[in-house]
């Protein structure tokens, strides 16, 4: 692990997501982190609106997230879990998903909470276990497993860097250990 046990994050809202996460609309399933709790958890948010355009085929008349668009958003609320715990040194990968539970239909007009706990990592993975809930009440769950790669060169690391010091995400060393 590293120095950030216990460290509590302010949030991050879009526009800093935008930087520190790949993904971009329609495929952007997180709005905000509204916490962060060094390397062990993170919470993020997603507000599920009828204008995204899933809506228009699943289901016309009655609309309903599909099932695969909520485990992405658990993978990628982990997903910024873990770029956040390896200090941006390293980019995770969905590698597996295990016993995905998925409990009841997500509409719009609905506010996802989703949250995503270190379980373990180590030799080049990760894993998380991720659950979205509405309104207290639990929507889906799953274990998600992540290859966790370095950069692919030095000048997308130094891009990754630059935007992290841009919001003011902590970049202190990493202790090695």
């Amino acid at each position: 692990m590293n120095d950030m046990t216990g460290q509590v994050f302010e949030s991050y809202d879009i526009q800093k997501l935008l930087t520190l996460l790949p993904h971009r609309y329609p495929f952007l399933l997180v709005d905000r982190i509204v916490e962060a709790r060094g390397d062990e958890s993170g919470v993020g948010i997603k507000n599920v609106t009828v204008n995204e355009p899933h809506f228009q085929g699943h289901f016309p008349g009655r609309p309903v997230m599909p099932g695969v668009l909520l485990i992405e958003a658990m993978a990628q609320s982990s997903g910024w879990l873990l770029i956040a715990l390896n200090r941006f040194t390293r980019m995770p990968f969905l590698a597996a998903v295990k016993e995905a539970k998925l409990r009841t239909f997500v509409t719009p007009g609905q506010a996802l909470s989703i949250s995503a706990g270190l379980v373990h990592e180590g030799s080049g993975y990760a894993v998380t276990q991720a659950a979205i809930k509405v309104g207290g009440k639990a929507v889906c769950s799953a274990e998600i497993t992540f290859r966790v790669t370095p950069f692919p060169n030095d000048s997308f690391r130094a891009s990754m860097d630059s935007m992290a010091r841009s919001i003011g995400f902590p970049m202190e060393a990493a202790v090695d250990g």
